[in-house]
Protein backbone atom coordinates (compact mmCIF):
# COMPACT_ATOMS: atom_id res chain seq x y z
CA UNK A 1 0.00 0.00 0.00
CA UNK A 2 2.94 2.55 0.84
CA UNK A 3 4.54 2.12 -3.15
CA UNK A 4 0.97 3.16 -4.45
CA UNK A 5 1.09 5.87 -2.22
CA UNK A 6 4.47 7.25 -3.14
CA UNK A 7 3.57 6.74 -7.14
CA UNK A 8 0.76 8.54 -6.36
CA UNK A 9 2.87 11.34 -4.88
CA UNK A 10 5.31 11.20 -7.16
CA UNK A 11 2.69 11.51 -10.12
CA UNK A 12 0.94 14.29 -8.49
CA UNK A 13 4.19 15.81 -8.49
CA UNK A 14 5.44 15.56 -11.59
CA UNK A 15 2.42 16.64 -12.89
CA UNK A 16 2.66 19.95 -11.07
CA UNK A 17 6.12 19.95 -12.61
CA UNK A 18 5.31 19.74 -15.93
CA UNK A 19 1.97 22.34 -15.55
CA UNK A 20 4.60 24.67 -14.35
CA UNK A 21 7.03 24.05 -17.45
CA UNK A 22 4.53 24.28 -19.66
CA UNK A 23 3.05 27.52 -18.51
CA UNK A 24 6.91 29.04 -18.02
CA UNK A 25 7.31 27.95 -21.62
CA UNK A 26 3.86 29.80 -22.79
CA UNK A 27 4.55 32.71 -21.00
CA UNK A 28 7.82 33.06 -22.67
CA UNK A 29 6.69 32.52 -25.92
CA UNK A 30 4.08 35.30 -25.40
CA UNK A 31 6.63 37.74 -24.06
CA UNK A 32 8.39 37.48 -27.54
CA UNK A 33 5.63 37.36 -30.09
CA UNK A 34 4.88 40.65 -32.28
CA UNK A 35 3.04 42.55 -29.47
CA UNK A 36 4.92 42.30 -26.95
CA UNK A 37 5.25 45.17 -24.88
CA UNK A 38 7.01 44.23 -21.79
CA UNK A 39 10.19 46.44 -22.46
CA UNK A 40 7.61 49.32 -22.77
CA UNK A 41 8.87 52.59 -21.95
CA UNK A 42 6.77 55.66 -21.26
CA UNK A 43 7.24 58.54 -23.97
CA UNK A 44 8.98 60.77 -23.64
CA UNK A 45 7.54 64.13 -22.24
CA UNK A 46 7.83 66.08 -25.77
CA UNK A 47 5.94 63.23 -27.10
CA UNK A 48 2.78 63.57 -25.13
CA UNK A 49 -0.40 64.05 -27.00
CA UNK A 50 -2.74 66.91 -26.04
CA UNK A 51 -4.68 66.83 -23.39
CA UNK A 52 -8.04 65.82 -24.74
CA UNK A 53 -7.13 63.11 -26.48
CA UNK A 54 -6.57 59.57 -24.78
CA UNK A 55 -5.10 55.98 -25.65
CA UNK A 56 -7.20 54.18 -27.58
CA UNK A 57 -5.14 51.49 -29.00
CA UNK A 58 -1.63 49.93 -29.85
CA UNK A 59 -0.47 47.88 -32.64
CA UNK A 60 2.65 46.44 -33.13
CA UNK A 61 4.87 46.93 -36.42
CA UNK A 62 7.25 44.55 -38.07
CA UNK A 63 8.62 45.18 -41.38
CA UNK A 64 11.05 47.72 -42.84
CA UNK A 65 12.36 51.48 -43.48
CA UNK A 66 12.98 51.92 -47.23
CA UNK A 67 15.97 54.13 -48.13
CA UNK A 68 17.02 55.31 -51.44
CA UNK A 69 20.90 56.44 -52.37
CA UNK A 70 20.26 60.43 -53.67
CA UNK A 71 22.97 63.36 -54.15
CA UNK A 72 23.56 65.39 -50.71
CA UNK A 73 23.18 68.97 -50.88
CA UNK A 74 26.45 68.67 -48.92
CA UNK A 75 28.27 67.04 -51.54
CA UNK A 76 28.93 63.17 -52.12
CA UNK A 77 25.97 60.92 -51.51
CA UNK A 78 23.46 59.44 -48.67
CA UNK A 79 20.82 57.40 -47.98
CA UNK A 80 17.43 59.67 -47.44
CA UNK A 81 14.49 57.84 -46.13
CA UNK A 82 11.47 56.70 -48.56
CA UNK A 83 8.51 55.03 -46.48
CA UNK A 84 8.42 52.47 -44.51
CA UNK A 85 6.66 49.10 -45.16
CA UNK A 86 5.09 46.90 -42.34
CA UNK A 87 2.15 44.75 -40.91
CA UNK A 88 0.68 45.85 -37.83
CA UNK A 89 -0.51 43.53 -35.11
CA UNK A 90 -2.86 43.67 -31.99
CA UNK A 91 -2.11 42.48 -28.54
CA UNK A 92 -3.04 38.79 -29.49
CA UNK A 93 -0.51 38.36 -32.45
CA UNK A 94 -3.18 38.94 -35.29
CA UNK A 95 -2.49 40.94 -38.38
CA UNK A 96 -5.27 43.70 -38.69
CA UNK A 97 -3.64 46.51 -40.77
CA UNK A 98 -0.62 47.15 -43.04
CA UNK A 99 2.03 50.75 -42.31
CA UNK A 100 3.32 52.66 -45.37
CA UNK A 101 4.01 55.47 -47.08
CA UNK A 102 2.29 59.08 -46.19
CA UNK A 103 3.08 57.85 -43.66
CA UNK A 104 -0.15 55.78 -43.02
CA UNK A 105 -1.89 53.00 -41.28
CA UNK A 106 -4.43 51.11 -42.96
CA UNK A 107 -6.83 48.78 -40.83
CA UNK A 108 -7.75 45.73 -42.63
CA UNK A 109 -11.12 46.69 -42.26
CA UNK A 110 -10.94 49.51 -44.90
CA UNK A 111 -10.32 52.56 -42.37
CA UNK A 112 -6.84 54.64 -42.95
CA UNK A 113 -5.14 57.26 -41.06
CA UNK A 114 -2.17 59.63 -42.55
CA UNK A 115 0.52 61.37 -39.82
CA UNK A 116 1.96 64.19 -39.78
CA UNK A 117 5.30 64.72 -37.70
CA UNK A 118 4.71 67.01 -35.06
CA UNK A 119 7.58 66.25 -32.52
CA UNK A 120 10.55 63.90 -32.15
CA UNK A 121 12.85 62.14 -29.69
CA UNK A 122 16.36 59.75 -30.13
CA UNK A 123 15.74 56.33 -29.44
CA UNK A 124 17.80 53.98 -26.76
CA UNK A 125 20.44 52.86 -29.39
CA UNK A 126 21.74 55.07 -32.61
CA UNK A 127 20.84 51.87 -34.76
CA UNK A 128 16.96 52.59 -33.79
CA UNK A 129 14.68 54.99 -35.60
CA UNK A 130 13.67 58.15 -33.44
CA UNK A 131 10.48 57.88 -31.11
CA UNK A 132 7.40 60.26 -32.63
CA UNK A 133 4.79 61.89 -32.05
CA UNK A 134 2.32 62.26 -35.31
CA UNK A 135 -0.77 64.17 -35.73
CA UNK A 136 -3.57 62.50 -37.80
CA UNK A 137 -6.16 62.56 -39.97
CA UNK A 138 -8.56 59.82 -41.69
CA UNK A 139 -7.93 58.91 -45.18
CA UNK A 140 -10.39 55.98 -45.69
CA UNK A 141 -13.68 54.63 -44.67
CA UNK A 142 -15.23 54.40 -41.39
CA UNK A 143 -13.54 51.95 -39.21
CA UNK A 144 -10.76 51.57 -36.42
CA UNK A 145 -8.73 54.24 -37.80
CA UNK A 146 -11.29 57.03 -38.60
CA UNK A 147 -11.21 58.71 -35.04
CA UNK A 148 -7.05 58.81 -35.04
CA UNK A 149 -6.15 61.96 -33.76
CA UNK A 150 -3.02 61.49 -32.89
CA UNK A 151 -0.08 58.79 -32.95
CA UNK A 152 2.84 57.70 -31.15
CA UNK A 153 5.87 55.88 -32.17
CA UNK A 154 7.59 54.13 -29.41
CA UNK A 155 10.08 51.24 -28.83
CA UNK A 156 11.67 51.03 -31.58
CA UNK A 157 14.06 48.98 -32.61
CA UNK A 158 16.30 48.87 -36.01
CA UNK A 159 15.53 50.39 -39.17
CA UNK A 160 17.93 53.25 -39.21
CA UNK A 161 20.23 53.71 -42.66
CA UNK A 162 23.30 52.07 -42.80
CA UNK A 163 26.40 54.23 -42.34
CA UNK A 164 27.95 53.22 -45.49
CA UNK A 165 27.39 51.73 -49.27
CA UNK A 166 26.09 54.87 -51.08
CA UNK A 167 29.11 56.49 -51.94
CA UNK A 168 29.67 56.79 -55.96
CA UNK A 169 27.51 58.20 -58.37
CA UNK A 170 27.21 54.18 -59.41
CA UNK A 171 25.01 53.70 -56.12
CA UNK A 172 22.70 56.77 -57.14
CA UNK A 173 18.85 55.20 -57.31
CA UNK A 174 19.70 52.05 -55.18
CA UNK A 175 17.34 50.92 -52.44
CA UNK A 176 17.28 49.29 -49.69
CA UNK A 177 15.12 47.87 -46.88
CA UNK A 178 16.14 48.06 -43.01
CA UNK A 179 14.37 46.37 -40.72
CA UNK A 180 12.45 47.72 -37.76
CA UNK A 181 9.89 46.72 -35.32
CA UNK A 182 8.03 49.45 -33.34
CA UNK A 183 4.83 50.45 -31.32
CA UNK A 184 2.32 52.89 -32.40
CA UNK A 185 -0.29 54.27 -30.10
CA UNK A 186 -3.24 55.37 -31.45
CA UNK A 187 -5.16 58.19 -29.87
CA UNK A 188 -8.53 59.58 -30.27
CA UNK A 189 -10.78 62.18 -28.72
CA UNK A 190 -11.75 61.53 -24.97
CA UNK A 191 -15.27 62.19 -25.85
CA UNK A 192 -14.98 59.92 -28.49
Amino acid sequence: MKSIQTVAQFTRLNAGFVAAMVCTGLLSACATGPAAQADSKPAPAALQPADNERAAFTWHAVGSQIYECRASAKGGWAWVFVAPEADLFNQKDEKVGTHGAGPNWAALDGSKTIGTVKARADAARPSDIPLLLLTARSAGTPGKMAGVTSVQRLNTEGGNAPAGGCAVAADSGKRIKEGYTADYVFFTAKNS
